[in-house]
């Protein structure tokens, strides 16, 4: 038992300060339109996507960034993170008018297939108040990793002025479970849900296979 606390509590302090030192690379000339890997994603890994899936989604992540680049420029930090071709929109822009123009730029990107808007006109946060929000990130992902009913690379995690969106090819009872984590960790004012919903059976057929058992550890034959 004391083992498997010393164990969670590395893995905290490891994803705390892999959060940390991506804070403490932000600079006010970092530039202020990105794709989601920016916007708190902590230790991004395999997922349930095919390989085809992810790389159309990093396509539409950079095609949006740069659309977003030529026609808002530095008047906003619009953060765009693509899950199977939906689309979260989250950050920050000066005016009505910048956030509508964001949201059709974005829905107009080849591929997309729906936008979860939760973009919001208000002013830039502080380099501190990011920093709170990767160390949120982190701090899920540990309770993610913690969780021995769940497959925490399944998940991807964007933290934004304290709230917590969570994406990614799940079962509702998953769902659920890593809802049940993100709202109790230190830190989360709100959890977003941006799942695509899977059925159990699903999951089992795209679940990859348990390592086989080390032959090492097999009693010799006949004995």
């Amino acid at each position: 038992m004391a083992l498997d606390r010393v164990s969670r509590s590395a893995r905290l302090l490891a994803v705390a300060a892999l959060a940390l030192a991506a804070a403490m690379g932000l600079s006010a000339c970092a530039p202020l339109i990105a794709g989601g890997a920016v916007a708190g994603t902590v230790l991004v890994a395999t997922d349930r996507r095919t390989s085809g899936a992810m790389v159309e989604d990093q396509g539409i992540e950079m095609r949006a960034a740069s659309r977003l680049r030529a026609e808002i420029g530095n008047r906003g930090r619009v953060n765009v993170t693509s899950f199977n071709r939906r689309v979260l929109i989250t950050g920050e822009v000066s005016t009505e008018a910048d956030r509508a123009l964001a949201l059709r730029l974005v829905a107009g990107v080849e591929n997309v297939l729906a936008v979860v808007d939760e973009l919001a006109v208000m002013g830039s946060p502080s380099l501190t108040a990011r920093a709170a929000d990767l160390l949120v990130s982190a701090r899920v992902r540990a309770g993610l990793i913690d969780a021995a009913d769940l497959s925490s690379n399944a998940f991807l995690i964007v933290t934004e002025r304290g709230t917590v969106y969570l994406l990614g090819r799940v079962t509702a009872r998953e769902a659920d479970r890593a809802t049940e984590i993100a709202r109790r960790t230190a830190g989360v004012q709100r959890v977003v849900r941006v799942f695509e919903l899977i059925t159990e059976a699903e999951l089992a057929r795209i679940a990859p296979a348990p390592a086989p058992a080390n032959a090492a550890s097999q009693p010799p034959a006949g004995n």
